[in-house]
């Protein structure tokens, strides 16, 4: 419900995607302990697509958001029946961690202002200019508003979830912080009927399910519909795919078939866009909670959605006691373990190019939007692959006696002209030796003209040592060998020897 309304949606439909997606995507699914349903992760795409697609008909933009989910349902389960499931998991770690704490700014900043009943819209920037002048409201008891009360209870709640998983007792163990932070905060408001705002539930959950229509159905092919579903299909793909793969490192079992979660996920999106409610993912810390639990099957997740059920269809009312402020601190909590404070650190140990990647990720998201900023570090992290893949070092050491140069990276045609240039400035005559022990690769161009070069300078009286040998060993495509053949020394075989 926290993460319905951080994407600016109502809460029950919520709980109308965590059931199909516990029920759904449980029995279709091929990760068996991961739980799936709505996720912080995907709440920054879908507030954008309220912002963008509300009308006065629609004020949640509801009919072209269910469009969207649904594409995207269609696309992932395409590309599981392809087998494409291992293929959304080949994205740089830079990028995913940047993803995840760019996610997390937006959502703490955002939910900032709920938390305290502040009815602030607009771009992220702006969210995070008003932060002090909500900050102030909330040591003003003046006004219509009392923001500080709901402030009070928003805080509340981040202490009982921080302060219950730090110290719960051992019998209790199964009772998460979040809900021991809601049931908390539930209570005050209830005891002392406190002037703060509360969630809005209907009586009926099915009153919130909203069927698609034909005039819906045929935006199916409009651009920015078509471009919203591969947004959303990408990001909710690589987010399950990620949590199946921490899911499994967890607890040994049954092993994880990729395609077949990435399909049923797709089954899944496919369904809740044909309700009207939010997409599916795979949820970290609900899957966390289920391995914690002892789960074994997945019969686990099937449990959950059908309590989630049952407990809406049964006790809508009881929800409608629960503030808003503390299911945005709920929201809050989520948003600040998606930051991931060591993630920049551990990134900084590979490098700073690494880290780069990172810090331009999160920045792109925050500054201008999810998939932008999605797009720039897989811009980003691609340059640098290419970059690794055609760049090459040329170390020359001069000695009395000799020349040794000692190529570093990878000598592919594009690094012909600086090769060349090295080589052109070896004096005839002289004496010089080639390392390539730190060389990542080489192809047949290079080949040819260290090959050609090491016959023209033994014309002028020289002597090039190559390490051929070394070479041979470690790069075993025909070139190199017929390379090797032209210039280098007879290598003694078995019989010989």
């Amino acid at each position: 419900m926290g993460i319905a309304r951080a994407s600016g949606m109502p809460a029950s439909l919520g709980l109308i995607t965590a059931v199909v997606g516990g029920v759904v995507v449980a029995f279709l699914g091929g990760a068996p302990l991961q739980i799936s349903g709505p996720s912080a992760g995907l709440s920054v795409l879908v507030l954008e697509w309220v912002v963008e697609y509300r009308t006065d008909a629609d004020p949640y933009g509801i009919t072209s958001i269910a469009i969207i989910v649904m594409l995207a349902g269609l696309i992932q389960a395409v590309a599981g029946f392809l087998k494409f499931g291992t293929y959304f998991r080949a994205v740089s770690p830079a990028v995913i961690r940047g993803m995840l704490a760019g996610i997390g700014i937006i959502i703490v900043v955002r939910q900032f202002h709920v938390m305290i009943d502040n009815d602030i819209e607009g771009s992220v920037l702006y969210n995070i200019y008003e932060i002090p002048a909500g900050m102030l409201k909330t040591v003003t008891t003046g006004g219509e508003r009392t923001h500080y009360i709901a402030a009070l209870i928003g805080v509340g709640t981040l202490l009982t979830i921080v302060l219950w998983d730090r110290f719960r007792p051992a019998r209790l163990h199964y009772l998460p912080g979040a809900l021991a932070g809601v049931l908390v905060a539930s209570l005050a408001a209830a005891v002392f009927r406190l002037p703060i705002d509360y969630v809005d539930v209907k009586e009926s959950l099915f009153s919130y399910v909203t069927l698609p229509t034909v005039d819906s159905l045929s935006r199916a092919m409009e651009v920015d519909i078509l471009i919203s579903g591969v947004a959303l299909a990408f990001v909710a793909s690589a987010e399950t795919l990620l949590c199946a793969t921490a899911v499994s490192n967890m607890r040994r079992g049954e092993r994880t078939n990729y395609d077949r979660e990435l399909a049923a996920q797709g089954i899944g999106n496919l369904a809740c866009g044909f309700l009207g409610s939010l997409p599916i993912t795979g949820v970290i810390s609900r899957s966390t909670a289920n391995v914690q639990a002892g789960a074994q099957t997945g019969w686990s997740s099937v449990m959950q959605g059908t309590w989630v059920f049952l407990f809406a269809a049964l006790l809508p009312g009881l929800l409608g006691l629960m503030p808003e402020s503390a299911l945005a601190a709920i929201v809050i909590y989520v948003g600040f373990r998606l930051f991931q404070v060591s993630a920049p650190r551990k990134l900084l140990e590979y490098g700073w190019p690494v880290f780069g990647i990172y810090l331009a990720t999160v920045i792109g998201i925050v500054a201008i939007d999810l998939l932008t900023g999605i797009v720039i570090g897989l811009v980003i992290s691609t340059a640098r692959l290419v970059y690794s893949l055609a760049h090459l070092d040329i170390e020359r050491i001069d000695t009395d006696d000799r020349i040794e140069l000692h190529l570093h990276g990878a000598a592919t045609f594009l690094a012909l002209p600086l090769l060349a240039g090295a080589l052109e400035e070896i004096p005839p005559g002289s004496e010089l030796h080639m390392h390539f022990d730190e060389l990542d690769f080489i192809d047949h161009a290079c080949l040819d003209l260290i090959a050609s070069f090491q016959e023209r300078h033994k014309e002028t009286g020289g002597e090039v040592i190559m390490e051929w040998r070394s070479l041979i060993g470690r790069y075993t495509r025909g070139g190199i060998r017929a390379a090797a053949r032209r210039s280098a020394p007879a290598i003694p075989t078995r019989h010989d020897k």
